[in-house]
């Protein structure tokens, strides 16, 4: 006769929280302020900011579409070398809040591979395939809604790279765009809606605050950012929950940072349909 099991865990719960009940008190005020913190060094700093860039660009003079919106400028023009070095470290330094909410996730007890990847490796050829049919329905979505929201004049013309044309150009687009993927997605999804069902969030509203996340530190491109943003938020979302799974999401993400910010260094005024300041 076989002993029977215990249920599995959900994913998303404390270790030692009975699958039953709740989080104590004591307990959910932490996780509040890891929360909190990890979001005010990193993607919730970023949301305050494009605010407050939003308010800034509404009250200019001119259309929307007549601003910018520099996603990868340089920072030292004129200078390759510092401007390489300071690229470098910004990206380095980019990827501390990602450890930081991984650190806080392993200290309670949930193990970084629950969120990464739930079932199977750490990545996989299915986690290839996800990412890239992900990125290619996104990204096709995404261009037309640009353009759409752009000829609205609801959206500042996204100036994607800026860096000057040397050697270290494309291979520093594809750093950001890693970087960029990994930051936002392990925070967004295997920290913020691990957190917020921990807390005691049901799947709907945390899917929802974090979209809403996603689509708030967009908003210095305009209201067209916003609504894209937070679109693709549930979607992912509602993916994440299915797949239990961060990898997909970074791998979609990263080839939409490639797509946008190579694609953008080579077709910038060499296009017509392509909006340039």
């Amino acid at each position: 006769m076989s002993t029977p099991t215990a249920p599995a865990r959900p994913w998303w719960r404390l270790p030692d929280t009975p699958v039953p009940g709740g989080v104590p008190e004591l307990a959910k005020a932490l996780l509040w302020a890891e929360l909190a913190l990890v979001l005010l060094i990193s993607l919730g700093r970023s949301a305050v900011y494009s605010v407050v860039n939003l308010i800034a660009a509404l009250t200019a003079p001119g259309p929307l579409s007549a601003q910018g919106a520099n996603l990868n400028n340089s920072l030292a023009p004129d200078r390759p070398w510092l401007d390489l070095t300071y690229q470098l470290l910004r990206i380095a330094f980019g990827l501390v809040p990602a450890a930081l909410a991984a650190y806080l996730l392993v200290r309670s007890g949930t193990r970084v591979r629950e969120v990464w990847a739930r079932e199977g490796g750490w990545a996989s050829f299915g986690d290839l395939g996800r990412g890239a049919l992900l990125a290619l329905a996104v990204g096709s979505v995404g261009v037309v809604f640009y353009l759409a929201t752009y000829a609205l004049g609801t959206n500042l013309t996204v100036v994607a790279q800026s860096l000057p044309g040397e050697w270290w150009q494309v291979p520093v687009l594809v750093l950001a765009a890693v970087e960029a993927a990994v930051v936002e997605e392990y925070i967004v999804l295997g920290f913020v809606i691990v957190r917020l069902r921990q807390i005691g969030f049901g799947d709907t509203a945390a899917i929802g605050l974090a979209a809403l996340l996603r689509g708030s530190y967009h908003l210095y491109q305009g209201l067209g950012g916003f609504v894209g943003n937070f679109a693709m938020g549930l979607l992912f979302g509602y993916l994440f929950r299915r797949w239990g799974r961060v990898m997909p999401f970074v791998v979609a993400h990263t080839l939409l940072d490639i797509g946008a910010f190579v694609g953008y260094a080579a077709l910038a005024g060499r296009v017509d349909w392509l909006p340039t300041l």
